[in-house]
């Protein structure tokens, strides 16, 4: 029964899986996969400075994209539970970052800052700040970057926030709030506990978004300036199509994959440990 279903996957994703490991083990294109060479292109790969830097935004690119917008997503979520006028108006309106097309919103943040007369470097000069040249400036491209990918992916947290507080009682928090709890308290010993497993699932789906996010990066920076916003999964790319350095460049990914594999899986033990199960 299932038979289909494991052949449909191993089409989809094992073929290509393998097919880059045996690149990543050539020197050879994307035509040619060329001679063996063994794990030279690993090595080359790890040796190589820019790929050190690329790893090193990489981790801040991952770790401001899944905790920046996991506290701005559980944030809207306790505040939207509350009685607030126009709630379901202000849930569509703060869903339109992850709606819109990631090509629109990089558009509109070129727009916000890179364009001659750019709304935020014409108020910078009105503070006295001087000129802001934000995607020529290596500190604030992966600034901005970072805001950037906080700003895409909140509304996914929020929605992932908002169903594991749902499924939260009100008589735990009138229980907590008889024993002298107060807000505080309530949020780290009640809420926090009793979305754990929503928590780890959470991060672990926003760690596969960050870590193999190419778009939103290639389009409003291009991994530039110098290479500050190159995150590793574009210096696989740029390895690969634009250095032509296939089995480099394959390398690289496989390298990211492996990373992703062993951090979702701390992630997944953590969900066994979580409070939830007790």
């Amino acid at each position: 029964m299932v038979l289909p279903s494991m052949l449909m996957v191993a089409i989809i994703y094992a073929y290509p899986l393998f097919f880059s490991g045996w690149l990543s083990v050539h020197n050879g294109t994307l035509l040619n996969s060329g001679s063996y060479v063994g794990l030279q292109n690993f090595s080359a790969a790890l040796s190589n400075p820019a790929f050190w830097q690329a790893a090193n935004f990489t981790l801040i690119f991952t770790v401001v994209g899944v905790f920046g917008s996991w506290a701005v997503g559980l944030g809207l979520a306790i505040l939207l539970r509350q009685r607030v006028h126009g709630k379901n108006l202000f849930k569509a309106l703060l869903l339109l970052p992850w709606v819109v097309p990631v090509v629109v919103s990089a558009t509109s943040w070129q727009w916000l800052v890179a364009t001659p007369g750019a709304p935020i470097p014409v108020i910078a000069q009105h503070l006295g700040l001087g000129t802001l040249y934000i995607l020529t400036n290596p500190a604030l491209a992966k600034t901005l970057v970072c805001l950037f990918k906080v700003w895409l992916s909140f509304p996914f947290m929020m929605l992932m926030m908002s169903a594991a507080l749902a499924s939260v009682e009100e008589d735990v928090y009138e229980a907590a709030r008889v024993d002298g709890a107060g807000p505080w308290q309530q949020f780290k010993r009640v809420t926090l506990p009793l979305i754990a497993k929503p928590t780890y699932i959470s991060w672990i789906l926003m760690f596969i978004f960050c870590i193999g996010d190419f778009q939103s990066i290639y389009l409003l920076t291009g991994g530039g300036p110098v290479g500050a916003t190159t995150t590793l999964v574009v210096l696989s790319y740029q390895t690969v199509f634009g250095d032509f350095q296939t089995g480099q460049g394959m390398a690289i990914g496989l390298i990211v994959a492996v990373i992703s594999v062993v951090v979702a899986t701390g992630l997944f033990q953590r969900i066994k440990r979580s409070r939830i199960y007790q």
